[in-house]
């Protein structure tokens, strides 16, 4: 199973797939510690932003993004 469709099957959101896509990939394409280190910048990100609700980020639903029919949001704010 690829690990994109992993993620999409489980319903994680951005951080918590980005820290698994880099646990995943640790040693195989950068090396294993700068993988680990970015996997736990997203942890550490999730932590800190987990206070808050999805519904209330202020992110564009991903449909909208990309077409796919998923309900998540992408948090926009901030960008330019």
């Amino acid at each position: 199973m690829e690990t994109w469709d992993f993620i999409r099957d489980q319903g994680l959101n951005y951080h918590l797939g980005c820290a698994l896509k880099y646990i995943v990939r640790a040693g195989y394409k950068d090396s294993k510690e700068q993988d680990l280190k970015k996997a736990i910048h997203y942890l550490e990100n999730e932590l800190l932003h987990s206070h808050q609700s999805p519904k209330s980020s202020g992110g564009i639903p991903v449909s909208i993004l990309f077409g796919d029919g998923e309900e998540s949001e992408v948090n926009t704010e901030g960008t330019d």
